[in-house]
Parts: C-alpha cells; structure tokens; sequence
C-alpha cells in the first residue's frame, strides 16, 4: 500500500493539491490506513488552531490595561536610573571682556562645571601654528572632599573620528591636543553606565584660534 508525505497531507489539510491528486488521497483514506488517518487528524487540529489564533483581538479594556501597566514600569525605570546632571558653574566666554585684553588671553577659554560626583575644571587654547586644540584641566571628587580625581579616564573627541585618552595624575589633572573639527566632546565615567559627557560646539568661538 502506497502511504502519502507529511508534506503532502499537509497540503491536503489545506485545500492547494490538485483535484485528482486530492481524490487519491481520500481513497487512500477510505481504505482505513490507521497511519494516514492519525496524520490528517492531526494537521487538521493545527489548522483549526492556527485559525483560531489569527481571528482573536483582545478587548479595548485589555489593551489600555496593559499599556497603562507598561508606561507604569518604565516611568519607574527612569525613575531609578541615574542622571548626570551638568552645571555650568563658569564660562570665560559669558563674562564681559576686559578692556585692553589682548587677544592671546582671549583665545583661550575657562569652564567649570559641576557633574557629580565631579567638579570638572576646562581650559581650551589654540595651539599656535596648527588647526589643534589644547584641553587642560582638573577633577575634585565632590563625594570625597579633599580627595583629588585621580586615574581616571577622561576621553577628548572632536565628533569627525579623532579621539585622545587623558587619564588624570595624582593631582587630578588631565591634558590632551585634538585636531579642532568645530566640535569637542569630553567624557568622564559617571555613575553606573552612564558617562558624564560635555559637549561643546566651535570652543573657542569666532575670536582668534576658534576657527578649525
């Protein structure tokens, strides 16, 4: 006796065999092979149920309890998360300028920032003779006072794929040249995963030695 595939009974199930072939097929079942029989049986309760599946929407109310469920979780989440938040303590280019400064004084910018647990003294100069930047600077360890920012990793980027590695020294201090891109982004570890980054666009702005 000559017993049809799976893939063939499969397809049976389904209605997309040719008529001739389908009347074989139930021929082949009318003479009561118990093998046959046992497959078609069960390809048709995965029909049944895969129908079934497609056909069921939840309720309007299902819907709106699980989204409000899932906004709840995440709010909490965020909520949890830590936030490095950046101050701005001291900007040199904010403050009015000093009549008679000269220019070389000018091209050179101070920032102090407060981003805990640091607080993150900047000076960002032109390098004469080249489209580079110098960055210096200082970490205080808010958390600990009196302990200075020491080994760590701090990152200068100018955003077009140059990047420095600045760790600071025993006094906190750190020190890098970048090709001045018009932009410059430093980063810090921070807590958890997230970093503490400053992002500055055009540091030194249109004065001499801000123009990359």
């Amino acid at each position: 006796m000559k017993h049809f595939s799976t893939e063939e009974w499969v397809d049976f199930v389904n209605q997309v065999i040719a008529s001739n072939q389908r009347e074989a097929m139930q021929k082949h079942l009318a003479t009561g092979c118990k093998r046959c029989m046992e497959t078609v049986s069960l390809w048709q309760k995965i029909s049944k149920t895969a129908a079934a599946e497609a056909s069921y929407q939840p309720s309007a109310d299902t819907v709106r309890l699980a989204k409000a469920s899932y906004l709840t979780t995440r709010l909490n989440t965020m909520q949890k998360e830590p936030r490095n938040l950046i101050e701005v303590l001291f900007d040199s280019f904010l403050q009015p300028a000093v009549a008679g400064a000269r220019s070389v004084v000018i091209g050179t910018r101070q920032m102090l920032y407060r981003a805990d647990p640091y607080q993150i003294d900047i000076q960002i100069e032109p390098k004469p003779g080249s489209n580079r930047l110098v960055i210096t600077g200082q970490l205080l360890d808010l958390s600990h006072p009196g302990i200075i920012g020491r080994d760590i990793q701090v990152t200068l980027s100018n955003r077009r794929g140059n990047t420095v590695l600045a760790p600071t020294n025993q006094f906190g201090e750190f020190s890098g040249e970048i090709e001045n891109s018009g932009d410059l982004e430093l980063s810090i570890p921070g807590d958890g995963d997230r970093p503490i980054v400053i992002s500055l666009r055009n540091a030194l702005g249109n004065l001499p030695g801000g123009e990359p």
